[in-house]
Order: C-alpha cells, then structure tokens, then sequence
C-alpha cells in the first residue's frame, strides 16, 4: 500500500551494502525515515537467528539441525519508538543480539545455506511492496539484485574499529585493537564465504564514509535516491 502523499510508481528499492561496523544499519534507517520508507535491517536478522542458535545448544556444524530450525523460526521486525525491535517466534529478542558473543559468531552463521536462503526469502517477501531500504552484505548482488539505487558503503578498518568502539561506549570489555583484529577478520570470512559473499554490486555506487559524518552519507544517499526518481519521472 503506497505511503500518503507518495505515488506508487515514485517509490523504490535502496539496497545498503557493505562491510562490518561501515554504519550500514544507522545510515540505512536515516535514509528511510528520510524518504518515508520501510527500513529492513538484515544484519539485525542474522544476528537473531545466531542469538537463538546459541541459546538452543545448536552449533554451526550441525547442518541438519540448523535447516530443521530454519523451517521453523518465525521472524519479525516491528517499528518500535527506540527504533527496530527483531522477534523470533513472537519473542523480542532486541536486547541480546547486539552482544559480542553473537558478534564473534554470526558470520558462523551466516554463512550457511539454510539460514541465507530463508532469510533471503523473508527479505524479498518484504520488498515487494516497494518503497524499502534494505541493509547487509548481498542486498544488491543477491537479495535485490534489481533494487533501483545500489550503495556499497565503505571506511577503513581502522575507522570501523573506532566507530563501533564508541557505540560499546565500554558496555564491553574490549579493546580497539581487539576490535580492529576482529573486523579484519569479518572482512575475510565475509568475502571468502562460498554462499552470497561480500562484494560490491558491478551498477552500485561506492560511497567511502572513512572522513565523512553521518549527516554528509545520509544527503548523500538521499540526493542519489531522489535524482533517480525525479529522472525516471521525466521520462515518463
């Protein structure tokens, strides 16, 4: 259903790719609100579903099991007044997938065929409709491959670090160094997994926010998304 004030043919796909701790999640939801639109966080997604493995004692080797409880898991995200709340099996579990436990492991995770093809399936299914900005790591190569405007969203390694170890804001016992190596490591898991790994999309549009603020990638996006709109409105 098309928003008030937003003609249906006006709305489109926004597919935000890029590596660990880029600000994907933050910039993504921005632009969304930005433009009225949807915002599916994906990341929130997997680190869900790592949450719940753990918890259930079900480790990334044990394939079987893992594809059983994928048929299963029941996944929501619901717009919340403190931003996106993720359910699994109407359960609120927002609070808990942000831990650095889930963080060492969801690439474990995520790599896995069961948990990419049924999570990708909820993704499509929630695009349909239009008028969404989607944010991961194969949003444009894979999940919406013909989404209309592609970011790959990018900063250095040593940026990412201090990004995401600012956001700890020392809930965590880790150092920046730490960080530093464990990004580096996601990079390399990331990029080198055989299902839908990390890469830029050939027609998306590389934005590196390393010596940017938030506010400049957000404008940045934004003016992207709507110089779309507004060209292929001249054309019809």
């Amino acid at each position: 259903m098309a928003r008030q004030g937003t003609h249906t043919q006006d709305r489109i796909n926004v597919a935000i790719d890029g590596p660990a701790g880029a600000g994907k999640s933050t910039v993504a939801r921005m632009v969304a609100s930005r433009l009225s639109y949807i915002y599916v966080d994906t990341g929130a997604m997997y680190r869900a579903v790592t949450w719940y493995m753990l918890r259930e004692g079900i480790g990334p080797d044990d394939h079987e099991l893992v594809r059983q409880t994928m048929r299963n898991l029941v996944i929501e995200l619901v717009p919340g007044a403190e931003g996106q709340q993720v359910y699994i099996n109407s359960e609120d579990v927002t609070p808990h997938i942000r831990s650095l436990q889930v963080s060492s492991q969801v690439s474990q995770y995520a790599k896995l065929e069961p948990v990419r093809t049924r999570l990708s399936q909820l993704q499509r299914e929630m695009a349909l409709g239009r008028g969404v900005v989607m944010d991961g790591r194969d949003i444009g190569t894979t999940v919406l491959p013909d989404a209309e405007v592609k970011i790959f969203m990018t900063a250095s390694v040593e940026e990412r670090a201090l990004r995401r170890f600012k956001e700890l804001g020392g809930k965590e016992q880790i150092s920046l160094e730490q960080l530093e190596n464990d990004i580096a490591k996601r990079d390399r898991l990331d990029e080198s997994r055989e299902i839908s790994p990390l890469r830029r999309a050939e027609d998306s549009f590389l934005l590196d926010t390393t010596s940017m603020d938030i506010g400049q990638v957000v404008e940045a996006i934004v003016s992207r998304c709507r110089a779309y709109v507004d060209g292929e409105r001249n054309h019809l």
